[in-house]
């Protein structure tokens, strides 16, 4: 008789103590995942603080942090970015927004936009942005690296007194990392970027034609962390007078029959313009700024010493050397009869 109530017990104890682990489990989870929430939040105001003291102003409408139990996503009804960097403040605003982490992978976010966007720049200009989707993934532990993916994207530029202009594209890729293999004294980051079915006026106008184009390039931005400062005067005036470059290793692009591939390099000159020189390659080009060059390409590129890409494709001709001085695109010694290229401050 002494013997059953220990069998008993022990049987108890086998029927209640998985459950009693789990809840214990769960228990341990919840405080842990409440405690990560709790440092997310405090991190975020410091970050916002920061920004707020290099000028730039994030409004995050209706924030909500969750995703209990394996995420914390946080939430904004609509978002906006306001610098005050430039001449006139620059705000971007757009509609609701959710970044997502795991609880396993806390070195990654997930981000979600809904469009539309509106960015308004000085002297009166806007642009406005839409899309069909937009995901992007930043990674801040090694190897630093940031992308984006959007499907349908669009972007109309308004300026007082000119024709709007609107640049859209099938789809959009691009893609950022710390290059693993340049020197730390470089800061280098290297950049990817793709798209397919592009339209924008300026191109169709310069070679004649409403053929949706692609667009693949490849490069490597050295002294990169002077846009830590984000992207504004003291930023671009710091990257220049730390002698940054953009090394573009490809640019390949077609539209309609043209091709053009090549690689270059370009910065930022005095005059707060894009400036540079690139080696391109070219096929079925018919017009360059309205003027017809048909099978011209290949003896101005023997006459003005064109020499191309290294690796070109076949078929493709060698262009002269294209400079751009000043806001001016030269083709040779020849100036393109171009519009020039606008100041970026």
């Amino acid at each position: 008789m002494t013997d059953i109530p220990a069998t008993r017990r022990q049987s108890r104890f086998w029927l209640y103590g998985p459950v009693t682990l789990l809840v214990l489990l769960a228990a341990a989870w919840s405080g842990f995942w409440f405690y990560a929430h709790g440092r997310v939040v405090a991190e975020l105001d410091k970050a916002l603080a920061r920004e707020a003291e290099r000028g730039r102003t994030w409004t995050c409408n209706n924030r909500s942090v969750g995703g209990y139990p394996f995420r914390i996503e946080l939430r904004c009804d609509s978002l906006a970015l306001t610098s005050t960097r430039w001449s006139e403040a620059v705000r971007v605003e757009t509609g609701p927004a959710v970044a997502v982490g795991q609880i396993y992978s806390p070195g990654l976010v997930i981000v979600e936009a809904t469009g539309p966007a509106s960015v308004t720049l000085p002297e009166g200009r806007r642009i406005a942005l839409s899309w069909k989707q937009l995901d992007a993934s930043l990674a801040w532990r090694e190897p630093q690296r940031f992308a984006l993916v959007a499907t349908e994207p669009q972007a109309t530029l308004t300026a007082p007194g000119q024709t709007d202009e609107t640049w859209r594209a099938a789809t959009l890729e691009a893609h950022l990392r710390r290059n693993p293999d340049r020197p730390a004294a470089d800061q280098a980051v290297d950049i990817a970027l793709s798209a397919t079915g592009t339209v924008l006026p300026a191109i169709d106008a310069l070679l004649g034609t409403t053929d949706a184009g692609t667009i693949d390039l490849q490069a490597t931005l050295t002294q990169a962390e002077a846009f830590r400062k984000g992207f504004n005067p003291e930023a671009l005036d710091g990257w220049r007078d730390g002698n940054g470059v953009l090394d573009l290793t490809r640019i390949a692009a077609t539209k309609g029959t043209a091709r053009i591939e090549g690689s270059g390099q370009l910065l930022l000159d005095p005059t707060h313009r894009i400036g540079g020189d690139l080696q391109l390659a070219a096929a079925g080009i018919e017009q360059i700024g309205g003027i017809r060059v048909g099978n011209l390409l290949g003896g101005l590129g023997g006459l003005l010493g064109g020499r191309g890409p290294a690796t070109a494709a076949p078929g493709l001709t060698p262009l002269p050397p294209v400079s751009l001085r000043e806001g001016r695109v030269f083709l040779g010694p020849l100036r393109l009869p171009l519009k020039p290229l606008l100041p970026l401050y």
